[in-house]
């Protein structure tokens, strides 16, 4: 008798608060199915296992952590998928089904596409399911009570890794900038910021909802600092605003990290 293949899902956990987590992906955690999560290098934690810790699940027998290197190198990026593609591929031939834990949501910008892309290639026939999930700038922009758009505004969310000369442009047509992965150029960013007038419009958020959460306004105050990759900008434009002027970060408590 021929064994039914098991189905992979990708489960979005949130940014960082165990609060966060939806219904769906709660089901599939308390289910039987096989825990998979990203790992950076062999010796390092998973940031979306820890998220799944904090809420009260333990982690189940049958778990294994998939090596996503933090590298831009096409070739060997394409080798750590299939080796994850094939891990998880092996169990679902089984019969079992896999859930893919992710920080933030499954969709948006997550290892978990180039995962489910890599199966797919391996087998077209298997099913897949994204549990969707809270994304950090939405959960940024709620610890922060500030809104990303408003009326007819023009929201930008982009990897700040473009390049600097990029957002400059953006800051053209967009009323607010959301800036991800800003770690490798904050440098750049501030010194670009502060020639916009946009400093005291600027906020920046590291490990949203985490127990390590901190939110600076003082964004000057960052320069030369290294901070952590799990981290984003959310800059107000108020010359591009219609109406009332863009509060920013003005009203914000600074919150510390803990």
């Amino acid at each position: 008798m021929s064994v039914q293949i098991g189905k992979l899902f990708g489960v979005s956990l949130g940014p960082g608060d165990p609060g966060l987590i939806t219904r769906r992906a709660w089901e599939v955690m308390q289910s039987d199915a096989h825990w998979t999560y990203p790992v950076r290098s062999r010796s390092s934690e998973s940031y979306a296992l820890g998220i799944a810790q904090r809420a009260g699940l333990v982690i189940p027998e049958n778990h294994s952590p998939l090596l996503f290197p933090m590298t831009h190198d096409a070739a060997k990026l394409s080798f750590y998928w299939l080796e994850a593609a094939q891990t998880v591929l092996s169990v679902l031939q089984a019969g079992r089904d896999v859930a893919f834990l992710v920080e933030g949501d499954a969709s948006t910008y997550s290892t978990f596409g180039h995962l489910a892309r890599t199966l797919k290639a391996l087998d077209a026939s298997i099913e897949i399911e994204v549990i969707a999930g809270v994304p950090s700038f939405h959960a940024a922009a709620a610890r922060l009570q500030e809104p990303l758009a408003d009326v007819d505004d023009m929201l930008a969310i982009v990897p700040a890794g473009y390049g600097v000369s990029m957002l400059e442009r953006l800051l053209d047509d967009f009323d607010t900038l959301v800036l991800l992965k800003v770690k490798p150029i904050l440098n750049d960013i501030i010194d670009l910021l502060e020639r916009k007038n946009l400093l005291e419009h600027s906020c920046f958020i590291e490990k949203s909802g985490a127990p390590e959460e901190r939110i600076v306004r003082d964004v000057a105050s960052l320069k030369g600092e290294k901070v952590n990759y799990l981290s984003l900008l959310i800059v107000k434009n108020p010359g591009r605003l219609r109406g009332e002027i863009a509060r920013g970060c003005r009203k914000v408590v600074r919150v510390e990290a803990q």
